[in-house]
Formats: C-alpha cells, structure tokens, sequence
C-alpha cells in the first residue's frame, strides 16, 4: 500500500498558501466526485493539513477499489488526488474440477463474480474456500494454483485444480469404550469405516470428510450422553495417513465415566397461563429412567413451543443440572426466560408473482394483530406446502422490539399450470397418447381445473374439472366433474363405455381435517366380446348379453392430512374415510366403504440423508342391498393398488375347463379388499428433481373375508418432477402370482402424488 505526500507540497506552498484552492480527482472510476470528496473529508478552504489528508488517504484505500493512490499539490495552492483503480475480473475459470454448468455457482459459494475488483486477500480466501469444499469430499492434498491474464483494463482468473487421492478410512479405534458399543459409536460419526455394499446410496463408502472430523468427537460424546453418561470424554480423533495408500487409521481416547439416571425434573420461571402439570405428564424424560440427551433435548423444544404458544415468542429454555456422583442421579431443572408477550405487526408477503396474497393469506394461521404462536407459525408452512403451489416456503421472524415482530413469508412458485401433449407405451396399456390443459391455481386464485383426454389400446378418456377449494375465501370448497371413458378389461371380458358427472361441497372443519359430501350418475354400457373364449367366460354372468345400467351415488367423508407437501411430503399423515350409497334412482343398490392411510417419515435429520420412508394403506367394503353389476364389484392389481399384475386382474374368480379341458378363468369379483405399501424413496438427481423409490405392495381380496386371495409385488419406480408434471415410471414385478394371473413389469402415471 502506497501513502505519498510529495515534495510538491514545499515549504513554500504550506507559507504562502495555507488555504487549499482546489481539489481535483483523476482517474476514479468507481466513484463520483462527491462521494470522494465525502470519503477524503477534506474540503476547498480548509487549511493545509498533512496528518488530515493522510487520513483520507486510508479512507481510500478502505474502500477496496485502488491498489495505488498519491497526492500531488498546484502551483496555486489546489490538491490532486490521483488514483489508478484495481483491475476488474472479466473472466473465471476453473480446470480439474466442476462442470462448466456448476462452475458459476461454485464461483459465488467461494465469494467470486465477474465484475469485481481484483483484490490478492480476496482471491485467497476464494482458494481456502475451494480447497476446504474439495477436502470435504474426501480429497488429500488438494493443490490449487490461480494464475492471472492480464486484459484491457480487467483481468482473467484461471484456477487450475489438482484433486490429489482420496482418503479412505481403513480402521476406526474407540480406546476405552466398554459400555457402549463400537457400532453404535461408529454410526454417530460422519467419518466411518466403509460399509459392505458402500457404493450403494444411503450407505458409507468409507471416504474421509476432513471438514466433520473435528465434529465427530462431538458427536461420540452425544452417544454417551444418549446412554446416561453426562461426565464422559472423548479426545479429539488422531487420524494417521498412509502417504502411499491414502488409507488412514482414526483412533479415539474415551474416560466413559459412570451411568446417570433421572431423580427429579422440575420446571422454573413465571410465566402466566402456562400448564406445567401438563407439562410435565408430556416430557418424555422420566423419573428413574436413565437420562438420554435427546429426550432432554425434545423437552425443552416442546416446552419453549408450549411457552412460545402463549405469546413468548423470544422465550428460552435452559437445563440445569445438579449430579449426585455418589448415587449416580442426577436432579434436572428446566428454566424458562419467557420474556415479553410478541405482537404481530404485519405478515409481508414476497416472491408469489403469480399467486394473489390472498390466497396465501388463507392458510397463514397468524394475522396482524395476533399473539405469536410457534404452532401457527409451523402449521401456515405446512398448510402452504399442501397447496402444491410452491416450490419452496420460508417464513423469517422479523424483529421489531421487545413487544412487536414482522412474518416474512418468502415463497418460490412452482409450475402449477401446463399444456402437454404425448405418449407413450406400456405392457398393458400398449401405445398411448395423451393431451390436456390443467392448471391447479388458475391466475393465482387458487382454483383448480383440468380438460383432457388419452387414448391406448384399451381406454378412451375425456373429461372436464374444476374446483374452488376455498370459496370466496371461506372455509366452503365447491367443485364438479363430467367425463366419458371407454375401458376394455381384457382379463374379465368386456368392454365398459361410461359417461357421467358428478358435483361436490367440502368444508374445511380445522385445519387438518376436512369433511365432504358428493353426488355422482353415470350411463355404463358393458359390450360382451364373444369372439374370444376368455371374455365369453366372464360374460357367462350377465348370460352372454349386452347390458345397460345406470349409478347414481351420495356419498359422505372426512379426510385428515398433515404432511408438509403436495407432491413429495417428508413428515405427517394422510387418513380419510368415505361412506356412499348407491340407489337413489339408477339401477344400482349397495353401501361402499372406504379408507385410507399414509405415513411419511424423512430420516435427514438422523442420517443426514434425503431417505423417505412411507406407509401407505387402502380398504374398501361393498354391502349389496339388492344389486351390483359386475364392474362395480373390486379388484386389485396395477399401479394404484398391487404393481406387479394387470389392472383388474386380481379378484375372486372361478375355473372352469374350456372345450380342450384346460382350466380358465372368469372374473367374478371382491366384495372386500386390503392393500398395504411400504416404499423407500431416495434422491436421484436433486437439479433434475428426481428420485428413486423402492416398494413391495401386497394385496388381499375376497368375497366374504379380506384374505381369501393374497397376492405381492415388488419393485422400483422412478419419481420424476418433471416440467410437464409428476411422472412416475413403474419397474415392477410379481412376487406370487398364480399360473393363470396375469402379470405387468412396467406401468407409468402422471399427476400422481408420491
């Protein structure tokens, strides 16, 4: 850094000139006159002063745009500064490592853009950012050279990366463990032994990450602390390196110290309404039980929730321990600092360019004016999330004062609307084409329709829907459908040409649950194909003739749904039941039930793994009261029920012998049915939003119990968010089929949830 006041400030300007005249600027780019002349603090009139106009020289140099300044005087008594500004980069390159697609982002994370100055600190702390991202991939001895191109008034940057070799930890040491078991140690550590299978995703591959090797003695300690062992130790990890290898060896010093179990909790701090007894009877950290640092830990989350609930927004929940050594208790004091009651100011909305606030604010729990609740504030993202209108959701606590705070309600839309038209094959279906407009948030209103049709070699569809879940903002929801399908079902020997219409009215009961009443009719014609002997089988139950019916159905239900995602939920539950009955006016006359339920559990918190885990179960129950064609009747089998078999395909049935003796099959079908799901979902490509899911289904069905026939399949799909809408490919197969059930090994659907 250069600071150079001139001889041309003589002895004689500073006599004969004590007032500066003038101050002139060259060669500033970046700034204006007037904010230099703000930046030096020196003024036309004021009098010669070295020590001030060396300050403004540091105030230059401060603002990080020169690598040289001087000052030079006039023969009538004016200043100059002269500056030459910082070359600026015009170009960012980086061989060896990243794609060029990831290059720009990479280069933001480490702090660098094109059109900024070229600073030397600058561009170091970008490489250390660098060379700390590569070693946490498990890269050694990562060597990053920069070197620079000079251009007309700017410069290009080049960092050329040598990756080095890949640590792989061969052994893991825990010197002194005895009570707690080196798997389960292990487990806890970002840095663990290569697993069997390691490749595998969600498994170890036994890859050093240098940058959580300090934080794994942190969470060894958490084992201990799990297990009761509050006085435990653990050093920090002494990993040795073999140079020619690079396979390393991580060792462990433990004092486990001794085993603690809870003698008493107590609960301390004034806060007004609060329930401690209530309190209390929810904690899941007992007296007599040994203590666990997690169970402390969701405590005090559910009590600063059930504090934050009363107002308390900024409350704090602090444990206290007094240990008895002697009998290995330990006493446990939770202190509440609750504060000040929080207001809310006002709800700000931003990032929804297509979605009205309105509709936002709908299913935002807080308004101005309100008392903060933290479960409102979690139940307005999670509510949000169900919507399927946004592709991310953040809601900031913004502070104001003691008294008074701002939600900051941040979204990020999603495509909600398409115009899509296409094809494609599968084993059932054949070749299929499909087109449709839909939109689930017309102009940002929140109402919901669809126009389409598809055609395969065994469907013709078309149909019209549209549904205002919130009308005029209440708590009404109104909706109405008409559609016209033709469906061969090839495994039970007809074809089935239905045209119908229904209407619906809902009501939102809180914000989980939501009850329905609906009414439906339709016209199905059932066409029986006596050319062949497998659907003149079946058509043996209506004697071989045509026949014509109508349905018309009243139905009620309620629906519970807590999941925090339309398409891809990772937490909460999905429950509902419907009752309907067929008979007023038609040709029909039979009660239907149905259930459903859905578990979503995510395990990132745990294993720092996007791993999905969800149950999912169906039932249904007819009760004939007079009659029920054929097709009304269950079955199981495709992609919504038991993948691995035709739709349709699997239900109560009987065996006659043809004219050659050999036994076939006509479909009479289930008055019962239960199909149970379980499924993995894991990530497959984050930017192309795309995952792996693995699943077995099994199916039950009969006539008067559920299990007469049972049936699996298992498999894989891939779940796909595409632009167009989910898309999910189905890679299946059947686990016990019969000689005579028919199987599938790939099925596609979209619009579907995950």
């Amino acid at each position: 850094m250069k600071k150079i006041l001139p001889l041309s400030l003589t002895l004689s300007s500073l006599l004969f000139s004590q007032t500066i005249t003038s101050i002139e600027y060259k060669g500033l780019l970046h700034l204006s006159e007037d904010v230099a002349t703000e930046i030096s603090g020196v003024h036309v009139g004021d009098e010669f002063d070295i020590n001030k106009i060396d300050k403004s020289l540091k105030n230059f140099y401060k603002q990080g745009y020169f690598s040289d300044i001087y000052v030079s005087t006039t023969a009538k008594g004016g200043l100059v500064y002269n500056f030459k500004e910082k070359s600026i980069i015009s170009k960012l390159v980086m061989n060896g490592y990243s794609s060029d697609e990831e290059q720009e982002s990479l280069f933001i994370q480490m702090g660098l853009n094109k059109g900024d100055t070229y600073d030397i600190k600058k561009i170091e702390k970008a490489k250390k950012r660098l060379i700390k991202k590569i070693e946490s991939e498990g890269y050694y001895d990562t060597v990053v050279e920069i070197t620079t191109e000079p251009k007309v008034d700017s410069i290009a940057l080049t960092f050329e990366v040598n990756k080095g070799e890949k640590i792989y930890i061969q052994n893991i040491k825990f010197a002194g463990a005895n009570q707690i078991g080196i798997d389960e140690l292990e487990d806890a550590l970002a840095n663990q032994e290569e697993d069997i299978m390691g490749w595998l995703p969600g498994l170890n591959n036994g890859v050093a990450h240098m940058d959580q090797l300090d934080y794994d003695a942190f969470r060894a300690k958490d084992v201990y602390m799990k297990n009761g062992y509050l006085d435990a130790t653990i050093s920090d990890p002494l990993m040795r390196v073999d140079s020619g290898s690079y396979l390393a060896d991580v060792t462990y010093q433990i004092d486990e110290g001794q085993q603690y179990r809870v003698d008493s909790i107590d609960i301390r701090g004034l806060v007004d309404g609060l329930d401690r007894d209530k309190i209390k009877n929810e904690l899941s950290l007992l007296k007599g039980k040994i203590f666990n640092i997690e169970k402390l830990r969701k405590d005090m989350a559910y009590i600063q929730e059930e504090v934050a609930n009363l107002g308390y927004a900024y409350a704090k929940v602090a444990p206290n321990f007094n240990k008895n050594e002697a009998n290995g208790l330990v006493d446990i004091q939770y202190s509440i600092r609750a504060g000040n009651k929080v207001t809310i100011k006002d709800v700000i909305i931003s990032g929804n360019y297509a979605t009205k606030d309105r509709v936002i604010r709908r299913d935002i729990y807080l308004a101005p004016g309100d008392m903060f609740s933290l479960t409102d504030l979690k139940d307005s993202k999670k509510a949000l999330g169900r919507r399927g209108y946004f592709e991310k959701i953040d809601i900031e606590q913004q502070r104001i004062d003691e008294t008074h705070m701002n939600l900051l309600v941040k979204v990020k839309e999603t495509a909600t609307g398409s115009i899509q038209a296409g094809g494609g094959y599968g084993s059932f279906q054949g070749f299929m084409v499909n087109a449709s407009l839909s939109d689930r948030n017309i102009m940002g209103s929140g109402i919901n329709a669809s126009l389409g049709f598809d055609l395969s070699k065994i469907s013709v569809n078309y149909s019209l829907s549209i549904k205002n879940p919130r009308i005029w903002d209440s708590e009404y929801s109104l909706g109405m459908n008409i559609y016209q399908n033709e469906y061969v079902y090839e495994t039970q020997g007809y074809e089935r040409k239905t045209f119908g219409g229904g209407v619906n009215m809902g009501k939102q009961l809180n914000r989980n649950l939501y009850g329905f009443i609906a009414y439906s009719y339709s016209e199905n014609k059932i066409d029986v194909n006596e050319s062949s002997n497998t659907l003149a089988t079946y058509s043996s139950i209506w004697n071989n003739e045509d026949i014509n019916y109508a349905k018309s159905t009243i139905s009620v239900g309620l629906s519970y749904d807590s999941t925090d995602d339309f398409f891809v939920p990772r937490e909460g539950i999905i429950l509902g039941g419907s009752f309907g009955y067929s008979g007023i006016g038609g040709d029909e006359e039979f009660l239907s039930t149905s259930a459903k339920f859905g578990l979503y559990y995510g395990l990132e918190d745990y294993i720092d793994y996007d791993l999905i885990l969800r149950y999912k179960l169906r039932a249904s129950m007819l009760h004939d009261l007079g009659h029920i064609s054929g097709p009304e009747k269950l079955f199981l089998g495709g992609v919504s029920s038991v993948r691995g078999y035709e739709p349709y395909s699997i239900a109560p049935s009987e065996y006659p012998l043809d004219e050659d003796g050999n036994p076939t099959r006509k479909y009479i079908g289930g008055m019962k049915s239960l199909v149970n799901t379980v499924e993995a979902s894991i990530p497959l490509s984050v930017s192309a939003k795309m995952r792996l899911a693995f699943f077995y289904d099994h199916g039950m069905i009969g006539e008067d119990r559920f299990d007469e026939i049972k049936r699996s399949g298992y498999g894989a799909s891939i779940e796909w968010y595409s632009p167009m809408g989910p898309i999910n490919l189905v890679f299946s197969r059947a686990l016990n089929a019969g000689n005579l059930d028919k199987t599938s090994n790939f099925e596609f659907t979209m619009g579907r949830k995950f």
